[in-house]
């Protein structure tokens, strides 16, 4: 008897225990339905799959009667309604700032550094969370506290996600007044900023927020793959490395990617 797999099998696969296949088989039909512009059949679901067709129907079938597909009058599929209520309790369970304080706990490379976490609320960040390392004398981040998103390395990263028209839109009233001398001037300074972003892969704050302090800032992405919040570590100012500037951009990058895999993410 010819022995089909999964074209999913391989991605899904990691260290510890094996698989079981009738769950990676669901879980497989599941994903692809999800991510299908359209309703598709057992048969189409087990070509795409690389599936026989008897497990194709079997699964679906099952799935369907606990809900978690529904069957249409064309015999093609579509995500059930169940799947609403383990949406909703990893909703209320996926708070960004409490996952911000776990991986903290877990512990971190960065000693020494102060970390923050924002989101964007206009053309401002608040501070959400905050782990403070006294970095600068008579400077402190705090939850609650804004700052204009222009000058800021979370607020950066949050404006490379947008395209060239959004930052402008969002920008059309009016430009915030510096804060440094070396905060961006204008809004032609901060999108020549954020296409460097974007080609470097994450932001720099180099103390356009406060004289003597730069930080390097990374996305937290939710369920969609869109950027709710910045992370970003922030030292005082001196001569970094290519190789010190890798690690820590590495460790901005982990801690970023950890918060978003556990609310969600595609990473």
């Amino acid at each position: 008897m010819e022995k089909k797999v999964s074209k999913a099998t391989g991605a899904r696969k990691k260290e510890g225990a094996p698989l079981v296949p009738a769950v990676e088989r669901a879980c497989s039909i599941m994903d692809l339905v999800a991510r299908s512009p359209q309703s598709l059949t057992a048969s189409e679901i087990a070509r795409e799959l690389n599936i026989a067709k008897s497990s194709a129907h079997s699964l679906c079938a099952t799935l369907s009667q606990l809900n978690l597909l529904i069957r249409r009058s064309d015999q093609s599929f579509q995500l059930g309604a169940h799947l609403m209520r383990w949406a909703n309790a990893f909703s209320e369970r996926s708070d960004v700032a409490a996952e911000f304080s776990t991986i903290w706990d877990e512990g971190t490379q960065l000693p020494g550094a102060t970390i923050t976490l924002s989101v964007l609320e206009g053309t401002e960040v608040v501070y959400i969370a905050a782990r403070n390392s006294h970095v600068l004398p008579n400077f402190e981040f705090r939850a609650g506290m804004r700052l204009p998103a222009a000058f800021t390395a979370t607020g950066k990263a949050f404006l490379s996600y947008m395209n060239d028209f959004e930052v402008k839109h969002l920008y059309d009233a009016d430009f915030p007044s510096p804060l440094t001398a070396r905060s961006p001037k204008s809004l032609d300074e901060l999108l020549k900023d954020i296409e460097a972003c974007r080609k470097r892969g994450y932001s720099i704050d180099d103390e356009g927020v406060k004289e003597g302090m730069v930080c390097f800032g990374y996305p937290v992405l939710n369920s969609r793959n869109r950027p709710i919040a910045g992370l970003a570590v922030s030292l005082p100012k001196r001569d970094f490395g290519d190789a010190e500037i890798k690690q820590i951009v590495s460790n901005v990058r982990g801690i970023a990617k950890k918060i978003s895999s556990r609310l969600g993410a595609d990473v």
